[in-house]
């Protein structure tokens, strides 16, 4: 670890709003991804008849516990559940309702507010609002940081190319940007989703071919004054290859600029996802998503809970990586020492 990354680092932690921030979203985060653990209509772990069964990792059928039928075994069911009560014992996520669970036995229509059983309400489909949040955080959450990364990629790689090599390289770079920014992403995307049922990698790819120009202009800010340096004319004169000049003797400094902003085109991809969710362009119907839950909450004004539990964790994550973005901007400021 060389020195300046060390006084960078400390610079970092000395800003305890960005530092506890950086805890907190790495916290919630590991905790989204242990989801099926903590919200699911399956039990984790089920001892019948002295053998055991994880129904969590693997599919058993309604056989397997004294039922009648090849389908998957409905462990909510009042048979099932008592025949692993008397047989043997299981035990439970704390929240026993997955984000596509859809309770029948309930004594008014949805949605209801929060109770014991269901901390935050159910939705309007009869799905607890708990467990949509914890799998809409971590869907979420996943899609950014593989739209940030595909996005920072791209971008990178076009502004060194064009930073480094100027003169048409250049130009033609940024008038292709110039176009390819007209192209308004809504309109294509209401037209694949008429066409194709949209999806995960669909949405990530389409959105990837929009997004990568974020970081092009800073890269290639960075290639444009460090190409005519004399430690980089003096590689040249000695017959080092182009990429090993790319790559090894003027990227490492564009990447310090770049890395300040990778949380706030974090938070962007985010935000861009929950927008089209909210619009009905975004993840299928019922997959856990927050802007699906915001556009739940819009339908169902008298039920406030809804709207009011999914802007509060978005604000809540947003605020995290602003926090955390702010930062990284002040602790690789190179006007701090």
């Amino acid at each position: 670890m060389s020195p300046i990354f060390k006084r960078r680092l400390k610079r970092f932690k000395n800003n305890k709003r960005a530092f506890i921030s950086l805890i907190i979203f790495t916290f919630l985060f590991i905790v989204s991804l242990f989801a099926e653990l903590i919200a699911n209509d399956k039990p984790i772990i089920v001892n019948y008849n002295d053998k055991y069964y994880f129904p969590i990792l693997f599919t058993y059928s309604d056989k397997e516990f004294g039922g009648f039928f090849d389908t998957e075994a409905d462990y909510k069911d009042e048979f099932t559940f008592s025949e692993i009560t008397k047989n043997g014992w299981a035990v439970w996520p704390l929240i026993q309702y997955s984000y596509d669970t859809i309770e029948y036995n309930l004594q008014s229509p949805p949605p209801l507010p929060p109770s014991f059983d269901n901390p935050l309400g159910i939705d309007a489909q009869g799905r607890d609002v708990f467990a949509r949040l914890i799998y809409g955080f971590r869907l979420s959450v996943i899609f950014g940081i593989l739209l940030t990364i595909t996005t920072s990629i791209i971008g990178i790689i076009a502004g060194a190319l064009q930073g480094y090599y100027g003169g048409k390289v250049d130009i033609a770079g940024q008038r292709f940007m110039e176009i390819w920014s007209g192209i308004p992403m809504l309109y294509l995307l209401i037209m694949i989703n008429s066409i194709l049922r949209p999806g995960f990698w669909w949405l990530l790819f389409i959105m990837t071919l929009f997004g990568w120009m974020k970081l092009v202009g800073v890269v290639r800010a960075e290639f444009l004054k460090a190409r005519n340096l004399e430690y980089i004319q003096a590689a040249k004169a000695m017959g080092v290859k182009d990429k090993v000049i790319i790559f090894r003797h003027i990227l490492p400094n564009a990447l310090v600029a770049s890395i300040t902003f990778l949380p706030f085109i974090l938070s962007g991809s985010i935000t861009s996802l929950t927008s089209l969710d909210f619009l009905g362009f975004g993840m299928p119907a019922g997959s856990p998503s927050l802007g699906e839950l915001l556009s739940s909450g819009k339908a169902n004004i008298h039920a406030p809970w809804l709207g009011i539990s999914a802007f509060v964790l978005l604000s809540l994550l947003l605020s995290l990586l602003v926090f955390i973005g702010e930062g990284l901007r002040d602790a690789f400021d190179p006007n701090k020492v």
